[in-house]
């Protein structure tokens, strides 16, 4: 933008006006910003806020088994949100079986939540996977815990300190899931918490 000074009929000077420059920038000038700009965009990526407690809660599982989130402390929790009738959902809860699976002597575990309404089909769908993390019923008020779980799945992944390390909504990436999980796995144990 060029800064252009236009002058009245009586020669008085009139407001400013910006126009385009007529040399619209070179690739040169453009080079030279780049690093600027990609410095701004770090600063403003480093400025993200630091990550939250993810809310305590405490329910049973279908099993009749008491589940505490903060009895998992010391270990990374992928926390998912579904239902029976979500495809995605039915997606990926394989793939965190398989996760359990492997990543659970490394302090892993995988808690689903159902948002369904009846537990019937839940308790069904979790024999016929023969899932090997605990499932328990959601509601509203678990679901406003966490922001409001307004569309499914939404997962969760929950660092050995408590904490809300990443949050997927919708079908997500598996791989790019995985690769967080491994991340937050290879951190140090923290100490258990006492109770």
């Amino acid at each position: 933008m060029q800064r252009v000074t236009e002058l009245r009929k009586d020669g008085r000077a009139a407001h400013p006006v910006f126009q385009p420059s007529p040399h619209r920038g070179s690739p040169m000038a453009a080079a030279a910003l780049l690093p600027a700009l990609l410095m701004t965009a770090l600063a403003l990526g480093q400025a993200a806020s630091p990550p939250k407690p993810a809310p305590a809660f405490a329910r049973v599982d279908l099993h009749g088994s008491p589940i505490r989130l903060d009895n998992y402390r010391g270990k990374v929790v992928l926390l998912n949100f579904w239902a029976t009738w979500c495809a995605p959902c039915l997606h990926e809860m394989p793939r965190f079986a398989e996760w359990q699976h492997r990543y659970g002597t490394q302090g892993f575990q995988v808690l689903g939540v159902s948002m369904d309404d009846d537990a019937s089909p839940v308790r069904d769908l979790d024999r016929k996977l023969n899932l090997n993390y605990p499932v328990l019923m959601g509601d509203e008020k678990l679901g406003e815990l966490y922001g409001g779980i307004l569309g499914l799945p939404v997962t969760y992944l929950i660092d050995r300190k408590g904490l809300i390390r990443a949050r997927f909504q919708g079908e997500a990436d598996l791989d790019k899931i995985e690769e967080r999980l491994k991340g937050l796995l290879s951190s140090p144990r923290a100490a258990p918490a006492h109770r």
